[in-house]
């Protein structure tokens, strides 16, 4: 029985312009033909219109991207040593990325306290003896077109954005096993696969694919402090690990004012303003389940002295009715962190709208000399676009004001195409009059 021929596509010209200049997605309306059809997983070879090798990457025969693309340029062999090369590339990257004192190599203990060096060959690293959760694998801009690996202290999280890699899951987990060596490994998966993977591969999103159980929420550290994850159930991955250097900038903001933390999820941003001096932190979300989560951060955390001694404030409530209907209620520094508002391309003019009406509303509630931090993760509005509607808020309000940054990705979460620049941040400062 003959082998099955290597799958071929040949592709339209803008397609070969677009993925020659670095783009990783090879949409379905770009093939010109096929040389047969092709199953969820598997490498397909690209060729141009003069049928000469372009590139090659995964194929998906349902998803709009039919090919994530794994390489572009001179033919090269996809096979298991060219991939754990990738994969130690990615980690290498990391290992000096929060410019902190570094201890000896070895496997981190439970709750985040550091263990004697093991002599395993290859083990888990502390790029940061203060954090130990951050993201080690972040898509396409990592070269792993649609996964993502995080860490929480023993704990990686694999999450999954397409079906491509369910055929090969067992060899990434061999991979991450032998170069990271955790204690577990939690399968997270995009809720477009989550069908597909337990009717054809019998994986389930929240399951154990590597190490013990784990019945209760994962606590890491992050600059020193102490967070918990739910990792088999919660948002992303567990945490919001994307905002971490914007945590740490309202941190040295924040001392000696009163705090709002508007859309507060799990009270990371009040948990920093808190070690940083603040006076007092007031979370506000709509979830009970989210402020829970944020009472706990707290508490984690009460054995610092500038945290037990913040008062804490948890406010259920919409945060926009909120903000618009409480003018009694002043701060001295707004964090805004809200949802996307555009999930899609048509939501974008409106969600510009939104951004401008929110940040108008934050601002209202400033006090004299406060200061403002807007974010947005809507990758559909870009950075120039969300910045421009937080300062036409601010132009608005007839106060002085003052720029002080505007921020994007961290170090472990880099974005080298445009549709994976989603997070950016705004600060700024209020002049008294």
């Amino acid at each position: 029985m003959s082998a099955v021929a290597r799958l071929r596509l040949r592709v339209t010209a803008s397609a070969e312009s677009i993925l020659r200049s670095g783009h990783p997605w090879l949409f379905a309306d770009s093939i010109r033909e096929k040389n047969r059809e092709g199953d969820v997983g598997e490498l397909a070879v690209v060729y141009d219109r003069r049928d000469q090798f372009l590139g090659v990457g995964l194929y998906d025969p349902v998803s709009p991207i039919r090919v994530r693309m794994l390489h572009v340029g001179k033919p090269q062999t996809i096979d298991r040593e060219w991939w754990s090369t990738r994969l130690e590339q990615a980690v290498a990257r990391r290992r000096d990325l929060f410019d902190a004192q570094k201890k000896d190599p070895g496997v981190i203990g439970k709750r985040g306290v550091p263990t004697a060096p093991t002599s395993a060959p290859e083990a888990i690293e502390d790029v940061d003896e203060q954090t130990t959760g951050f993201r080690w694998l972040n898509g396409e801009s990592d070269g792993w077109p649609g996964l993502v690996l995080d860490r929480y202290d023993t704990t990686l999280v694999l999450k999954l954005y397409t079906a491509a890699w369910l055929p090969r899951l067992s060899e990434v987990l061999e991979m991450i096993h032998q170069s990271l060596n955790p204690e577990r490994v939690v399968l997270r998966l995009s809720r477009n696969i989550e069908s597909t993977a337990a009717e054809r591969f019998k994986r389930n999103d929240g399951e154990i694919v590597y190490g013990s159980p784990v019945r209760e929420p994962v606590i890491f550290l992050e600059s020193g402090l102490r967070f918990e994850a739910d990792v088999l159930k919660g948002q992303k991955t567990g945490f919001f690990l994307d905002q971490r250097e914007n945590r740490r900038k309202v941190r040295s903001l924040a001392a000696g004012r009163t705090v709002l933390n508007a859309f507060s999820f799990t009270g990371g941003f009040s948990v920093y303003a808190a070690d940083g001096g603040a006076t007092s932190v007031t979370d506000l979300d709509i979830s009970s389940h989210a402020l829970a989560g944020a009472k706990r951060n707290f508490a984690l955390n009460k054995s610092r002295l500038k945290i037990s001694a913040c008062d804490h404030e948890t406010v259920k409530a919409d945060a926009l009715e909120w903000l618009g209907g409480n003018a009694n209620r002043n701060f001295d520094l707004i964090v805004l962190d809200p949802p996307s508002f555009a999930k899609r391309e048509d939501e974008k003019s409106r969600a510009i709208g939104a951004y401008t009406r929110l940040a108008s509303l934050g601002i209202g509630r400033l006090r004299p000399g406060g200061i403002l931090v807007a974010c947005s993760c809507s990758a559909h509005v870009n950075a120039g676009e969300f910045f421009d509607a937080v300062r036409k808020a601010a132009r608005a309000s007839k106060r002085r004001f003052r720029e002080l940054e505007t921020t994007g990705h961290a170090a472990d979460h880099p974005a080298t195409f445009r549709e994976a620049e989603y997070l950016k941040a705004i600060y700024l400062t209020f002049i008294p009059q």
